[in-house]
């Protein structure tokens, strides 16, 4: 799922992206305080608060789409495509970071050819169609087994996958997509895979063409994931030595401290301008914040509870600049929960709790503006106010009169229950009993202050109206509120935030296929409306820009989830010597290789 997570956001790039999942994990500090001339650690290496990632494979996997991950994959293997949003280039292709040229289009739209670029892997073999061909044999053989597939996405919207020559391969699909939207949210995924050394399974050992055919296939695609969920042996296992990003792994710690080193043999044009990254994990935003205050790191954040101390640490040779993300935030509401799903299918409890969430206040107030409101599925663009556009504005007198005229004894601050049971308009709705009180469990996110105190204000203004929240705080709220059927035991939870920096991070366009598309594979809550398909539907294959703005004026007013204060992804904060941190991606990626130190 960008993603990311920075303690689990959601990313919509190739890694489930979800946001970096910063500092989370084993606390490590140690070293003094650096100048201008070098890091915590010497001119040559910088020190980064990150989540330990776990999971190395560039093919992502049900559970491991953290930020952080896709941060830590992409270091060590290029994506084909990198993109960037300042509107210079064309389908938002980043050309200094990507394996390969903007794709021509021929056949009316339906194929797209592709060319790679001269690149080597570390070894020094040649990057080549070969290694294309072997990650798509594996994902479209393994689809059951890959967390950005979807059921009639990418790859079923092929029709042909050619190879032309080494370098140069076609992709034609089933109908004529809107070109801007399949480069950004499907070639986006394509990862070139060193063959020449992967294309093994755990039974022979040696490599060969094993990946063509579907059961050979399989068996590597096995033997690869297997390797990739054993954290351990990340530094030491052969399969992760040659690789075609800026950077190969040193130290591997699980749980704790990662060392990333300079690939001399990079062939990429951004080169490395740093010899070492140690990315270091912490336990909470206060313990992070204690040793950014004791200068022992380079790059870490401030936590929107201290932003108070933002001159402090400028005083202490930090620069501070906010990390605004392409994203959104909000609560998710699970719909197949059998208890609480009847609840949440009712449009009316939706807006009426929508209308109890101050949104702006809460910005402002317990994100030290540091978060801005979110009204719908397409974020606005990064930095900017879009809350002129929130369907439902705070209003606890709205809420009451709504609960009220379905049916609804609203008893302030203590049990409003179900009074008129039944399916009309006047009623409580289908599949609600009298007696049925609103009474739910938040699964929140642990090591936030903010979000703490955030769910403690809305539970205070529910319980306003007898809405009774329970706020359980845990370290990974994805993982234990996953999409579910009404029959499995997994499916007991009611509402689940991950959004403590940004739920979901955008890919270049921001649609909503893997979303809030009825079986999307990040669709949590498994949300489902006709008409919200239909029109996701048409901004995979319209280039009107009105198709993207009915889609997000739908569910602004429909509600798949609550929608939340979308904080920035992070207040970074880092030493003055340190250049080439910003712009700070607004997709989530983080390019060490761009950093340096001053003379």
């Amino acid at each position: 799922m960008r993603s990311r997570y920075r303690r689990r956001a959601l990313r919509g790039t190739a890694a489930l992206a979800g946001a970096v999942a910063i500092a989370v994990g084993l606390a490590a500090c140690s070293g003094s305080s650096g100048g201008s001339q070098g890091g915590s650690q010497g001119k040559d290496t910088v020190t980064v608060a990150f989540r330990t990632p776990n999971w190395i494979l560039p093919i992502s996997a049900p559970g491991f789409t953290q930020g952080e991950n896709a941060i830590f994959g992409t270091a060590q293997y290029r994506m084909l495509y990198q993109y960037k949003l300042d509107g210079t280039a064309k389908y938002n292709i980043d050309e200094q970071r990507s394996m390969a040229g903007a794709p021509e289009v021929s056949d009316g739209g339906k194929t797209l050819t592709i060319t790679l670029k001269d690149n080597t892997w570390s070894d020094g073999k040649p990057v080549t169609t070969r290694d294309i061909e072997f990650w798509w044999n594996l994902v479209t053989n393994n689809k059951d087994k890959w967390a950005s597939y979807r059921k009639g996405g990418f790859p079923d919207n092929i029709a042909a996958f050619t190879v032309k020559d080494a370098k140069t391969f076609s992709l034609t699909t089933t109908q004529v997509y809107n070109t801007a939207w399949f480069v950004d949210n499907q070639l986006n995924r394509i990862v070139p895979l060193p063959q020449h050394v992967w294309d093994k399974d755990s039974a022979t050992g040696s490599v060969s063409d094993l990946d063509k055919t579907p059961d050979g296939a399989k068996k590597v695609f096995d033997f690869l994931t297997a390797a990739s969920k054993d954290p351990k042996t990340y530094a030491t296992n052969d399969l992760w030595k040659v690789n075609s990003g800026p950077w190969k792994l040193d130290k591997y710690v699980p749980n704790g401290e990662v060392v990333l080193t300079a690939q001399k043999n990079y062939s990429g044009s951004d080169k490395p301008k740093l010899a070492k990254v140690v990315l270091r994990p912490f336990t909470s935003d206060d313990s992070e914040f204690n040793v950014l205050r004791g200068g022992e790191i380079d790059y870490g954040y401030i936590p929107p509870a201290n932003l108070s101390q933002q001159k402090y640490l400028e005083s202490k040779d930090y620069k501070v600049a906010p990390w605004y993300g392409w994203s959104i935030t909000y609560l998710a509401l699970n719909f197949n929960n059998p208890k609480s799903g009847p609840l949440f299918k009712q449009p009316y409890l939706r807006q009426a709790m929508q209308m109890l969430i101050d949104q702006p206040t809460i910005s402002k107030v317990i994100w030290s503006g540091m978060a801005e409101p979110t009204c719908g599925p397409v974020p606005p663009k990064p930095g900017t106010d879009g809350s002129a556009g929130c369907a439902y504005s705070f209003d606890p007198a709205k809420a009451k009169q709504l609960l009220e005229s379905h049916g609804w004894k609203v008893t302030p601050d203590g049990k409003t229950t179900c009074q008129s049971a039944g399916s009309g308009a006047d009623q409580c709705g289908e599949g609600i009993a009298a007696g049925t009180p609103l009474a739910f469990t938040v699964t929140s996110q642990t090591g936030f202050s903010a979000t703490t105190k955030m769910f403690a204000e809305i539970k205070s203004q529910m319980g306003k109206l007898g809405i009774d929240l329970t706020i359980k705080e845990v370290p990974d709220s994805v993982a234990v509120t996953p999409a579910c059927k009404p029959s499995e035991a997994t499916c007991s939870w009611d509402m689940s935030f991950f959004g403590s920096q940004g739920s979901w991070y955008y890919p270049a366009f921001a649609s909503g296929e893997r979303l809030f598309a009825t079986g999307a594979p990040v669709n949590l809550g498994s949300y489902s409306n006709p008409e919200a398909d239909q029109l996701i539907e048409q901004t995979q294959f319209s280039g009107d820009e009105s198709t993207l703005k009915a889609y997000n004026d739908l569910l602004a007013k429909d509600l798949p989830v609550l929608w939340m204060p979308n904080p920035v992804f992070q207040i970074s904060a880092y030493k003055s010597g340190l250049q080439g941190v910003e712009p700070q991606d607004p997709m989530n990626s983080m390019y060490f290789q761009d950093w340096s130190w001053k003379n």
